[in-house]
């Protein structure tokens, strides 16, 4: 059964860094768009970042600048680099791997942005 599983969350002050990682079981990762979703409290899931299997990315407005989607095909594992946090980026961060119809979805790592 395919797995990802996130890690890298925490606690962290504004302005501050965090990367979190998320590495997929399973064979062909190459082929996968992996993309991370954040989900506040009482607030819609919403796409965060997207890095396609040829490293083609996309970010959300509020983050384009500050966060960096990255992977590395040979250790199954997409990164988020986060830089100059803000308390509206604290959430549940969710990895996603998606290849046609296939979704997998990881368990969620908490991230807090606060002083």
């Amino acid at each position: 059964q395919v797995q990802l599983v996130e890690s890298g969350g925490g606690l962290v002050q504004p302005g501050g860094s965090l990367r979190l990682s998320c590495t997929r079981s399973g064979r062909i990762f190459v082929l996968y768009t992996m993309s991370w979703y954040r989900q506040a409290p009482g607030k819609e899931r919403e796409l965060v970042a997207r890095i396609t299997g040829a490293s083609s990315t996309a970010y959300a407005h509020s983050v384009k600048g500050r966060f960096t989607i990255s992977r590395d095909n040979a250790k199954n594992t997409v990164y988020l680099e986060m830089n100059s946090l803000k308390p509206e980026d604290s959430a549940v961060y969710y990895c996603n791997a998606n290849f046609g119809s296939t979704n997998n979805w990881g368990q969620g790592t908490q991230v807090t942005v606060s002083s």
